[in-house]
Protein backbone atom coordinates (compact mmCIF):
# COMPACT_ATOMS: atom_id res chain seq x y z
CA UNK A 1 0.00 0.00 0.00
CA UNK A 2 2.81 2.34 0.73
CA UNK A 3 4.59 1.40 -2.19
CA UNK A 4 0.87 2.41 -4.69
CA UNK A 5 0.31 5.87 -2.17
CA UNK A 6 4.25 6.99 -2.90
CA UNK A 7 4.48 5.24 -6.43
CA UNK A 8 7.78 3.65 -4.75
CA UNK A 9 8.23 -0.18 -5.17
CA UNK A 10 8.57 -2.12 -1.96
CA UNK A 11 12.52 -2.87 -0.83
CA UNK A 12 13.21 -6.08 -2.42
CA UNK A 13 12.97 -9.16 0.68
CA UNK A 14 16.27 -9.98 2.17
CA UNK A 15 17.75 -12.62 4.91
CA UNK A 16 18.65 -9.50 7.37
CA UNK A 17 15.07 -7.67 6.82
CA UNK A 18 13.13 -11.38 7.53
CA UNK A 19 15.72 -11.58 10.61
CA UNK A 20 14.95 -8.72 11.58
CA UNK A 21 11.05 -8.83 11.28
CA UNK A 22 11.01 -12.27 13.00
CA UNK A 23 13.06 -10.63 15.73
CA UNK A 24 10.50 -7.94 16.12
CA UNK A 25 7.52 -10.49 16.63
CA UNK A 26 8.80 -13.29 18.78
CA UNK A 27 11.32 -11.47 21.36
CA UNK A 28 8.62 -9.87 23.13
CA UNK A 29 7.29 -13.77 22.97
CA UNK A 30 10.77 -15.00 24.33
CA UNK A 31 10.75 -11.79 27.12
CA UNK A 32 7.06 -12.79 28.41
CA UNK A 33 7.83 -16.32 28.94
CA UNK A 34 11.45 -15.85 30.27
CA UNK A 35 9.67 -13.60 32.91
CA UNK A 36 7.22 -16.18 33.23
CA UNK A 37 9.50 -19.02 33.98
CA UNK A 38 11.66 -16.79 36.58
CA UNK A 39 8.61 -15.70 39.10
CA UNK A 40 7.56 -19.39 38.80
CA UNK A 41 11.30 -20.39 39.51
CA UNK A 42 11.22 -17.95 42.10
CA UNK A 43 7.76 -18.70 43.97
CA UNK A 44 7.80 -22.79 43.95
CA UNK A 45 8.22 -24.51 46.75
CA UNK A 46 12.22 -25.29 47.98
CA UNK A 47 13.01 -28.70 48.14
CA UNK A 48 13.64 -29.93 51.52
CA UNK A 49 16.90 -30.04 52.95
CA UNK A 50 18.42 -34.18 53.55
CA UNK A 51 21.18 -34.91 55.89
CA UNK A 52 24.15 -36.68 54.37
CA UNK A 53 26.86 -38.72 56.34
CA UNK A 54 30.61 -38.71 55.19
CA UNK A 55 31.38 -40.39 57.74
CA UNK A 56 32.31 -43.97 57.78
CA UNK A 57 28.96 -46.48 58.17
CA UNK A 58 30.66 -48.62 60.66
CA UNK A 59 33.29 -48.81 63.03
CA UNK A 60 35.22 -52.48 63.45
CA UNK A 61 36.91 -53.05 66.66
CA UNK A 62 40.85 -54.19 66.51
CA UNK A 63 41.72 -57.90 67.26
CA UNK A 64 40.95 -61.95 66.83
CA UNK A 65 37.46 -63.56 67.12
CA UNK A 66 36.45 -63.52 70.86
CA UNK A 67 37.28 -66.75 72.88
CA UNK A 68 34.74 -67.73 75.31
CA UNK A 69 35.42 -70.44 78.51
CA UNK A 70 32.56 -72.54 77.46
CA UNK A 71 31.29 -75.74 79.35
CA UNK A 72 32.50 -79.32 78.57
CA UNK A 73 29.37 -80.82 77.74
CA UNK A 74 25.56 -79.55 77.03
CA UNK A 75 24.90 -76.23 74.67
CA UNK A 76 25.63 -72.39 75.46
CA UNK A 77 25.18 -68.79 74.00
CA UNK A 78 26.10 -65.45 74.78
CA UNK A 79 25.26 -62.04 73.16
CA UNK A 80 25.00 -58.82 74.06
CA UNK A 81 22.44 -56.33 73.79
CA UNK A 82 22.26 -54.04 70.71
CA UNK A 83 25.72 -55.24 69.31
CA UNK A 84 24.59 -59.20 68.75
CA UNK A 85 26.33 -62.82 69.19
CA UNK A 86 29.39 -62.99 70.99
CA UNK A 87 29.55 -66.45 70.66
CA UNK A 88 27.97 -70.34 71.26
CA UNK A 89 28.72 -74.05 71.57
CA UNK A 90 27.67 -77.32 71.13
CA UNK A 91 24.76 -78.08 68.99
CA UNK A 92 22.10 -75.84 69.15
CA UNK A 93 18.96 -78.63 69.42
CA UNK A 94 15.84 -78.87 71.55
CA UNK A 95 16.34 -80.25 74.69
CA UNK A 96 14.74 -80.14 78.47
CA UNK A 97 15.28 -76.71 80.05
CA UNK A 98 13.08 -77.02 83.74
CA UNK A 99 11.93 -74.02 84.90
CA UNK A 100 14.11 -72.28 82.77
CA UNK A 101 10.31 -71.95 81.04
CA UNK A 102 9.31 -69.83 83.98
CA UNK A 103 10.80 -66.85 82.34
CA UNK A 104 8.40 -67.00 79.01
CA UNK A 105 5.37 -67.78 81.50
CA UNK A 106 6.76 -64.64 83.60
CA UNK A 107 7.29 -62.40 79.98
CA UNK A 108 3.82 -63.62 78.73
CA UNK A 109 1.99 -62.34 82.21
CA UNK A 110 3.87 -58.84 82.13
CA UNK A 111 3.28 -58.50 78.03
CA UNK A 112 -0.91 -59.08 79.31
CA UNK A 113 -1.09 -57.36 82.33
CA UNK A 114 1.76 -54.81 82.33
CA UNK A 115 2.48 -53.21 86.24
CA UNK A 116 1.29 -50.16 85.55
CA UNK A 117 4.15 -46.86 86.79
CA UNK A 118 3.79 -45.96 90.60
CA UNK A 119 1.70 -49.32 90.84
CA UNK A 120 4.56 -51.61 93.21
CA UNK A 121 2.31 -54.71 93.11
CA UNK A 122 0.08 -54.84 90.56
CA UNK A 123 -3.16 -56.53 90.56
CA UNK A 124 -4.80 -58.90 93.68
CA UNK A 125 -4.83 -62.65 92.01
CA UNK A 126 -7.20 -64.85 94.02
CA UNK A 127 -5.14 -68.02 95.57
CA UNK A 128 -7.46 -71.03 94.52
CA UNK A 129 -7.78 -74.34 96.09
CA UNK A 130 -5.75 -75.80 93.37
CA UNK A 131 -2.48 -74.04 94.13
CA UNK A 132 -2.73 -74.53 97.57
CA UNK A 133 -2.84 -78.64 96.80
CA UNK A 134 0.13 -77.79 94.73
CA UNK A 135 2.05 -76.26 96.83
CA UNK A 136 2.08 -79.64 98.70
CA UNK A 137 3.43 -81.05 95.82
CA UNK A 138 7.31 -80.46 97.16
CA UNK A 139 7.23 -83.80 98.58
CA UNK A 140 7.54 -84.87 95.17
CA UNK A 141 10.35 -83.09 94.40
CA UNK A 142 8.24 -79.48 92.86
CA UNK A 143 9.41 -76.11 93.56
CA UNK A 144 6.27 -74.90 95.21
CA UNK A 145 5.24 -72.01 97.46
CA UNK A 146 3.67 -73.96 100.41
CA UNK A 147 2.84 -71.14 102.27
CA UNK A 148 -0.62 -70.12 100.06
CA UNK A 149 -3.79 -69.97 101.52
CA UNK A 150 -7.31 -70.61 99.51
CA UNK A 151 -9.15 -67.63 99.43
CA UNK A 152 -6.48 -65.43 99.87
CA UNK A 153 -5.27 -62.88 97.41
CA UNK A 154 -1.81 -62.64 96.05
CA UNK A 155 -0.12 -59.46 94.04
CA UNK A 156 1.03 -60.36 90.66
CA UNK A 157 4.40 -58.42 91.72
CA UNK A 158 4.62 -61.67 94.30
CA UNK A 159 3.38 -64.16 92.10
CA UNK A 160 5.85 -63.47 89.81
CA UNK A 161 8.68 -63.06 92.37
CA UNK A 162 7.26 -66.66 93.58
CA UNK A 163 8.06 -68.08 89.97
CA UNK A 164 11.41 -66.27 89.40
CA UNK A 165 12.80 -66.89 92.51
CA UNK A 166 12.43 -69.68 94.70
CA UNK A 167 10.88 -71.14 91.26
CA UNK A 168 6.95 -72.12 92.78
CA UNK A 169 5.39 -74.64 90.00
CA UNK A 170 2.41 -74.20 91.81
CA UNK A 171 2.15 -70.63 91.54
CA UNK A 172 3.59 -70.81 87.72
CA UNK A 173 0.34 -72.67 86.99
CA UNK A 174 -1.56 -69.97 89.08
CA UNK A 175 -0.63 -67.77 86.83
CA UNK A 176 -1.68 -69.23 83.94
CA UNK A 177 -5.37 -70.30 85.17
CA UNK A 178 -5.34 -66.35 85.86
CA UNK A 179 -4.44 -65.26 82.76
CA UNK A 180 -6.49 -67.06 80.68
CA UNK A 181 -9.87 -67.82 82.40
CA UNK A 182 -8.89 -70.86 83.92
CA UNK A 183 -7.67 -72.54 80.77
CA UNK A 184 -4.45 -73.65 81.54
CA UNK A 185 -3.72 -74.87 77.86
CA UNK A 186 -5.27 -71.89 76.58
CA UNK A 187 -1.95 -70.09 78.44
CA UNK A 188 0.31 -72.34 76.85
CA UNK A 189 -0.74 -71.95 73.23
CA UNK A 190 0.15 -67.91 74.76
CA UNK A 191 3.95 -68.78 75.37
CA UNK A 192 4.13 -70.59 72.05
CA UNK A 193 2.90 -67.76 70.09
CA UNK A 194 5.11 -65.49 71.91
CA UNK A 195 7.88 -67.78 71.05
CA UNK A 196 7.16 -68.03 67.67
CA UNK A 197 7.06 -63.91 67.59
CA UNK A 198 10.48 -63.89 69.12
CA UNK A 199 11.65 -65.99 66.51
CA UNK A 200 12.42 -68.94 68.56
CA UNK A 201 11.77 -71.69 65.71
CA UNK A 202 13.29 -74.36 68.27
CA UNK A 203 11.63 -73.69 71.38
CA UNK A 204 7.83 -75.82 72.18
CA UNK A 205 6.50 -75.46 75.42
CA UNK A 206 3.82 -78.15 76.58
CA UNK A 207 3.54 -76.69 80.63
CA UNK A 208 3.96 -72.97 82.32
CA UNK A 209 6.14 -74.00 84.69
CA UNK A 210 8.40 -76.24 82.99
CA UNK A 211 8.10 -79.55 84.88
CA UNK A 212 7.24 -81.42 81.68
CA UNK A 213 10.43 -83.01 79.86
CA UNK A 214 8.51 -81.99 76.55
CA UNK A 215 8.42 -78.78 77.07
CA UNK A 216 12.15 -78.09 75.21
CA UNK A 217 14.34 -75.10 73.95
CA UNK A 218 17.60 -74.33 72.66
CA UNK A 219 20.43 -71.85 73.94
CA UNK A 220 20.34 -69.52 71.54
CA UNK A 221 16.15 -69.58 71.89
CA UNK A 222 16.02 -68.80 75.08
CA UNK A 223 18.92 -66.10 74.85
CA UNK A 224 16.25 -64.20 72.25
CA UNK A 225 13.64 -64.10 75.14
CA UNK A 226 16.24 -63.37 77.48
CA UNK A 227 17.10 -59.82 75.26
CA UNK A 228 13.65 -58.94 76.06
CA UNK A 229 13.02 -59.75 79.66
CA UNK A 230 16.03 -57.19 80.34
CA UNK A 231 13.97 -54.72 78.57
CA UNK A 232 11.52 -55.46 81.11
CA UNK A 233 12.85 -53.15 84.46
CA UNK A 234 9.94 -54.52 86.78
CA UNK A 235 10.72 -57.94 85.85
CA UNK A 236 15.17 -57.76 86.33
CA UNK A 237 14.21 -55.89 89.75
CA UNK A 238 12.73 -59.33 91.07
CA UNK A 239 15.21 -61.26 89.54
CA UNK A 240 17.93 -59.86 90.47
CA UNK A 241 16.80 -59.81 94.11
CA UNK A 242 19.08 -62.63 96.54
CA UNK A 243 15.78 -63.68 98.21
CA UNK A 244 11.86 -62.79 98.71
CA UNK A 245 9.74 -62.42 101.32
CA UNK A 246 6.12 -63.80 100.97
CA UNK A 247 3.07 -62.27 102.29
CA UNK A 248 2.93 -64.22 104.96
CA UNK A 249 6.38 -63.12 106.03
CA UNK A 250 8.77 -66.23 104.63
CA UNK A 251 11.97 -65.48 102.90
CA UNK A 252 12.65 -67.80 99.90
CA UNK A 253 16.28 -67.47 98.54
CA UNK A 254 17.06 -67.09 94.49
CA UNK A 255 18.56 -70.24 93.92
CA UNK A 256 20.65 -68.32 90.80
CA UNK A 257 24.18 -68.13 92.95
CA UNK A 258 25.40 -65.52 90.51
CA UNK A 259 23.35 -62.86 92.55
CA UNK A 260 24.70 -60.83 94.42
CA UNK A 261 28.01 -59.59 92.53
CA UNK A 262 29.90 -58.69 89.38
CA UNK A 263 26.93 -57.22 87.62
CA UNK A 264 24.50 -60.53 87.85
CA UNK A 265 20.85 -59.40 86.90
CA UNK A 266 19.10 -62.84 87.17
CA UNK A 267 17.29 -64.46 85.14
CA UNK A 268 15.90 -68.04 85.26
CA UNK A 269 17.76 -71.13 87.00
CA UNK A 270 16.07 -74.85 85.52
CA UNK A 271 17.03 -78.32 86.62
CA UNK A 272 15.40 -82.10 86.83
CA UNK A 273 16.68 -84.94 86.31
CA UNK A 274 16.00 -85.26 82.67
CA UNK A 275 17.42 -81.31 81.63
CA UNK A 276 19.79 -81.31 84.02
CA UNK A 277 21.23 -77.80 85.12
CA UNK A 278 20.26 -74.82 83.42
CA UNK A 279 20.47 -71.38 83.62
CA UNK A 280 19.37 -68.50 81.71
CA UNK A 281 21.47 -65.11 83.07
CA UNK A 282 22.26 -61.77 82.39
CA UNK A 283 24.88 -59.03 83.78
CA UNK A 284 25.50 -55.44 83.05
CA UNK A 285 28.97 -53.61 83.12
CA UNK A 286 29.71 -49.98 82.33
CA UNK A 287 31.73 -49.53 79.58
CA UNK A 288 32.94 -45.71 79.22
CA UNK A 289 28.94 -43.99 79.36
CA UNK A 290 27.28 -46.92 78.22
CA UNK A 291 25.41 -49.86 80.29
CA UNK A 292 26.28 -52.64 78.57
CA UNK A 293 23.57 -55.80 79.06
CA UNK A 294 24.67 -59.05 78.28
CA UNK A 295 22.52 -62.23 77.70
CA UNK A 296 23.95 -65.83 78.04
CA UNK A 297 22.61 -69.28 78.42
CA UNK A 298 23.77 -72.69 79.66
CA UNK A 299 21.68 -75.78 79.18
CA UNK A 300 22.48 -79.58 79.87
CA UNK A 301 24.69 -79.77 83.07
CA UNK A 302 24.76 -83.17 84.64
CA UNK A 303 27.84 -82.89 87.21
CA UNK A 304 26.80 -83.10 90.63
CA UNK A 305 25.17 -81.34 91.79
CA UNK A 306 23.56 -80.20 88.07
CA UNK A 307 22.58 -76.41 89.35
CA UNK A 308 26.02 -75.50 90.74
CA UNK A 309 27.54 -77.20 87.38
CA UNK A 310 25.68 -74.96 85.33
CA UNK A 311 25.74 -71.84 87.45
CA UNK A 312 29.71 -72.26 87.88
CA UNK A 313 30.18 -72.79 84.07
CA UNK A 314 27.51 -69.93 83.34
CA UNK A 315 29.91 -67.37 85.67
CA UNK A 316 33.09 -68.02 83.65
CA UNK A 317 31.32 -67.31 80.36
CA UNK A 318 29.59 -64.34 82.10
CA UNK A 319 32.82 -62.80 83.68
CA UNK A 320 35.09 -63.50 80.38
CA UNK A 321 32.35 -61.53 78.11
CA UNK A 322 32.32 -58.45 80.73
CA UNK A 323 35.80 -58.29 80.75
CA UNK A 324 36.42 -58.46 76.71
CA UNK A 325 33.77 -55.40 76.15
CA UNK A 326 36.13 -52.24 75.76
CA UNK A 327 35.17 -48.77 74.60
CA UNK A 328 37.17 -47.18 71.64
CA UNK A 329 36.98 -43.81 70.16
CA UNK A 330 35.20 -43.36 66.82
CA UNK A 331 34.61 -39.90 66.24
CA UNK A 332 35.91 -36.79 67.97
CA UNK A 333 34.42 -33.68 68.81
CA UNK A 334 34.24 -30.97 65.97
CA UNK A 335 34.72 -33.53 62.94
CA UNK A 336 33.16 -33.29 60.06
CA UNK A 337 30.13 -36.13 59.60
CA UNK A 338 28.38 -35.32 57.67
CA UNK A 339 26.89 -31.95 55.16
CA UNK A 340 23.19 -30.29 54.83
CA UNK A 341 22.30 -30.64 51.50
CA UNK A 342 20.05 -27.76 50.32
CA UNK A 343 18.79 -29.30 47.19
CA UNK A 344 20.13 -26.81 44.82
CA UNK A 345 23.73 -27.57 45.06
CA UNK A 346 24.61 -26.05 48.72
CA UNK A 347 25.97 -28.36 51.52
CA UNK A 348 26.65 -26.87 54.26
CA UNK A 349 29.01 -29.07 56.82
CA UNK A 350 27.88 -30.83 60.06
CA UNK A 351 30.11 -31.99 63.31
CA UNK A 352 30.00 -33.70 66.16
CA UNK A 353 29.49 -31.75 69.59
CA UNK A 354 31.22 -34.39 71.35
CA UNK A 355 33.54 -37.33 71.42
CA UNK A 356 31.94 -40.41 69.84
CA UNK A 357 32.93 -44.37 71.29
CA UNK A 358 31.78 -47.39 70.92
CA UNK A 359 30.86 -50.46 72.83
CA UNK A 360 31.90 -53.89 71.22
CA UNK A 361 34.48 -56.60 71.90
CA UNK A 362 37.78 -57.75 69.28
CA UNK A 363 36.69 -58.37 65.82
CA UNK A 364 32.85 -56.39 66.31
CA UNK A 365 31.80 -54.17 63.92
CA UNK A 366 29.14 -51.65 64.58
CA UNK A 367 26.85 -49.24 62.67
CA UNK A 368 27.32 -46.03 62.50
CA UNK A 369 24.53 -43.74 61.84
CA UNK A 370 23.56 -39.96 61.14
CA UNK A 371 19.94 -38.53 61.26
CA UNK A 372 17.51 -35.60 61.26
CA UNK A 373 16.84 -35.17 65.20
CA UNK A 374 13.14 -34.39 65.06
CA UNK A 375 12.85 -35.38 61.43
CA UNK A 376 12.56 -32.38 59.67
CA UNK A 377 15.64 -30.38 58.37
CA UNK A 378 14.99 -26.04 58.59
CA UNK A 379 15.79 -24.22 55.87
CA UNK A 380 17.97 -21.79 57.41
CA UNK A 381 19.79 -21.80 60.81
CA UNK A 382 23.13 -20.46 62.77
CA UNK A 383 26.75 -22.26 62.96
CA UNK A 384 26.41 -24.29 65.90
CA UNK A 385 22.56 -25.32 65.63
CA UNK A 386 21.48 -28.93 66.59
CA UNK A 387 20.16 -30.32 63.54
CA UNK A 388 20.67 -33.95 63.69
CA UNK A 389 22.27 -37.41 66.28
CA UNK A 390 25.01 -39.43 65.33
CA UNK A 391 24.76 -42.63 66.23
CA UNK A 392 26.92 -45.65 67.08
CA UNK A 393 25.45 -49.26 67.73
CA UNK A 394 22.19 -50.57 68.43
CA UNK A 395 19.64 -51.10 71.57
CA UNK A 396 20.84 -51.20 75.19
CA UNK A 397 25.11 -50.24 73.66
CA UNK A 398 24.03 -47.57 71.52
CA UNK A 399 25.16 -43.90 71.60
CA UNK A 400 24.30 -41.02 70.32
CA UNK A 401 25.60 -37.52 70.32
CA UNK A 402 24.19 -34.78 68.56
CA UNK A 403 25.28 -32.83 65.62
CA UNK A 404 25.71 -28.87 64.52
CA UNK A 405 26.31 -26.68 61.70
CA UNK A 406 29.59 -25.81 61.54
CA UNK A 407 28.24 -22.80 59.11
CA UNK A 408 25.80 -21.06 59.25
CA UNK A 409 22.90 -22.86 56.79
CA UNK A 410 21.71 -19.71 54.19
CA UNK A 411 18.83 -20.18 52.00
CA UNK A 412 19.43 -20.72 48.52
CA UNK A 413 20.57 -17.94 46.55
CA UNK A 414 18.01 -16.42 43.53
CA UNK A 415 20.78 -17.53 40.99
CA UNK A 416 20.41 -21.30 42.32
CA UNK A 417 16.52 -20.62 42.40
CA UNK A 418 16.45 -19.63 38.63
CA UNK A 419 18.51 -22.11 37.66
CA UNK A 420 17.30 -25.26 39.37
CA UNK A 421 16.18 -27.98 37.63
CA UNK A 422 13.46 -30.41 38.42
Amino acid sequence: MLADLTNNPPPPPSPMRTAVRRFKIYAPLVVLLAVVLAVVQLVRPMPEPKLTMTAKSSYTFDGGNPVLPWPKEGQAYMAAAGLGTVGSFGEQKPVAIGSVAKTMTAYVILKNHPLKKGEKKGPMIDIDQTAVDDGAKSSEGESTVGTLKAGDKISEYDALAAIMIPSANNVARLLARWDSGGDQDAFVKKMNEAAKELGMANTTYTDPSGLDATTVSTAEDQVKLGLKVVEMPELIAITKLPEWTDQYGKKWRNYNTLIPGNGALGIKTGSTTKAGGNLLFAAEKQVGETRQLIVGAVLGQYGVPILDTAIAASKQVMLATQKMLVNAPVVKKGDVVGYVDDGLGGHTPVVATADVEAVGWPSLTVNVKLSAGDGKLPQTAKAGTEIGVLTVGEGASQVKVPVALQSDLAAPGIGSKLTRVG
